[in-house]
C-alpha cells in the first residue's frame, strides 16, 4: 500500500492545461516634458508600444509629474497634504469595458460592483479638447473615509485613465485642480 502511495505522489496529477506563464513586459516610454511661459508644466504623453496616438495635458500650478513604470504611464502629484495618488494609464482598445473598470475602481475602495444602469447613473461626462470624458467620483463607507475620482477617455481607439485614489479629504482638496486637468486632456498635434 505505501508503495503504490509513493508512486501514486511521484507520478504527478499529469493534467496538461497551463497553470503558470512567465510574459516579459513590453518596454516602458518615458514622457518629454516642457515649460510654458506661465511655468505651468506640460505633459506631452507617448503612448505605450501597443497604442497609437497620444495624449497632452497641462498640470495645474504646484502639481508635480514622473514618468510612469509598470502599467503607469505616468504619475502626478498635487500639492496636497495626506495620502493621495494620481496615475495615467493608457491600454489599447477597450481595456476590459467601462463597466468593468468603474467596478474594480469601486472595490479598490470596498465598495461592491454596481450595474449599467447604476453606472450610467454615476456617469458625469466632462467636455474636453480630446472628446467627452466619463467621469466618476466614489467615497467608501465607514469613519476612514478613502476616495477615487477617475476619468475615462477613448482617443484614437485607446482607453485613457487618469484616476486619483486617496483620503477623502485630500481628494476633496484636489478635485478643482483634478477636474481643471482632465479638460486639459488634447490630442497631441506632433504626433
Amino acid at each position: 500500500m505505501a508503495l503504490a502511495a509513493a508512486l501514486f505522489l511521484s507520478t504527478g496529477c499529469q493534467r496538461d492545461e497551463i497553470t503558470h506563464f512567465r510574459a516579459d513586459k513590453a518596454p516602458q516610454t518615458t514622457a518629454a516634458r516642457t515649460v510654458s511661459p506661465a511655468m505651468v508644466r506640460e505633459e506631452v504623453a507617448s503612448p505605450p508600444p501597443a497604442a497609437t496616438g497620444s495624449l497632452k495635458w497641462t498640470l495645474p500650478r504646484g502639481w508635480t509629474d514622473s514618468p510612469g513604470s509598470g502599467m503607469r504611464y505616468a504619475t502626478l502629484k498635487p500639492p496636497i497634504a495626506g495620502r493621495i495618488d494620481v496615475s495615467v494609464i493608457v491600454l489599447p482598445g477597450p481595456a476590459g469595458g467601462e463597466l468593468a473598470n468603474v467596478n474594480r475602481w469601486r472595490g479598490q475602495i470596498g465598495l461592491g460592483p454596481i450595474d449599467e444602469n447604476a453606472m450610467a447613473a454615476a456617469r458625469k461626462p466632462l467636455k474636453a479638447k480630446a472628446g467627452t470624458i466619463s467621469v466618476y467620483d466614489f467615497s467608501s463607507e465607514g469613519d476612514a473615509k478613502t476616495r477615487i475620482v477617475a476619468g475615462l477617455a477613448v482617443v484614437d481607439g485607446n482607453t485613457w485613465f487618469v484616476k486619483m485614489l486617496g483620503d477623502a479629504s485630500a481628494v476633496h482638496a484636489a478635485r478643482s485642480d483634478f477636474t481643471r486637468l482632465l479638460q486639459s486632456l488634447r490630442r497631441d498635434s506632433s504626433n
